[in-house]
């Protein structure tokens, strides 16, 4: 028996392996309803980046990832997610500003989903 050399086979090969190493993309936001959900918090930025989700707060300096919770709700192939503080911040920085912070996708439970609902309103 002798090796058989099919350029059909090489090039399937090479095809799919090159598939396994391209990047997959960032779930896609997609927005809450805003009338549903009115005393969720505004968040001051959102970002669907490849490792997680980017959440933005006001801050008066002190917040951390673990002053907040979230919520995830999965009724369809969307995941609906909410964020909210877990207690007030009570230190004063010499400037209040922004916070950013990250949650990944398998920490929040929905990893590999195609898109996700994020039900907290986006404002400043």
């Amino acid at each position: 028996m002798g090796v058989i050399f099919n350029r059909r086979v090489l090039l399937a090969g090479l095809l799919l392996s090159g598939c396994a190493t391209v990047p997959s993309r960032p779930p896609r936001l997609l927005p809450g309803d805003p009338e549903r959900f009115g005393e969720l918090e505004p968040l001051t930025a959102l970002r669907s980046e490849q490792e997680g989700l980017v959440v933005g707060f006001r801050s008066q300096g002190c917040v951390r990832k673990e002053d907040l919770r979230f919520f995830v709700e999965q009724n369809d192939a969307i995941p609906d997610v909410a964020f909210a503080r877990r207690r007030l911040e009570t230190c004063k920085a010499a400037a209040p500003g922004e916070v950013e912070i990250r949650f990944g996708w398998a920490e929040l439970g929905i990893a590999g989903a195609p898109a996700v609902r994020v039900l907290n309103p986006l404002g400043r």
